[in-house]
């Protein structure tokens, strides 16, 4: 369970390390865009009041809270779970990257409202009109990890 705390602290200061970096001292959050390697890797602005592309975002404030509680519970659920049925390194390290990524989002819609976007990359002429961040990152890997390897591999 100490891995799973350990990796969940560090992915939410590196996700909210570069959110702060990116909304405030770059100051996106005003500028709204920044080409880095165009068009394969820029910054460009987002405030998402929902889920992935904005789902739900229709809820408007009720939402907010709404999606605060279901990300509290489910990593309240995963740690418990990880803890209770003693997995292994593996699923204890995609647990910590789920838990940590879901309350570095969960601190954004507490300070700003809505989730802080900023990562946007388009490939091959396609042109990708979605934002994302580091906690989504780390969301979609752990959750990734802990579909593959849940229960393939128990501690002794």
């Amino acid at each position: 369970m100490r891995l799973t705390f350990w990796i969940a602290f560090f992915v939410f200061l590196v996700d909210q390390a570069s959110k702060y970096y990116v909304v405030h001292w770059l100051n996106l959050a005003e500028i709204r865009q920044i080409n880095v390697l165009h068009p394969y890797f820029n910054l460009r602005m987002a405030w998402n009041e929902g889920i992935n592309f904005g789902l739900l975002s229709f809820l408007g404030d009720n939402g907010r809270w709404v999606l605060i509680a279901v990300a509290l519970i489910i990593s309240g659920l995963v740690a418990w779970w990880v803890w209770r049925d003693g997995q292994g390194t593996i699923v204890r390290i995609a647990a910590g990257l789920l838990i940590g990524g879901a309350i570095g989002n969960v601190v954004d819609r507490l300070i700003y409202g809505a989730v802080a976007d900023f990562i946007n990359m388009s490939c091959c002429g396609l042109r990708n009109p979605y934002a994302f961040n580091l906690a989504d990152i780390a969301i979609f890997v752990g959750a990734f990890g802990l579909v593959l390897f849940a229960g393939r591999e128990k501690r002794a």
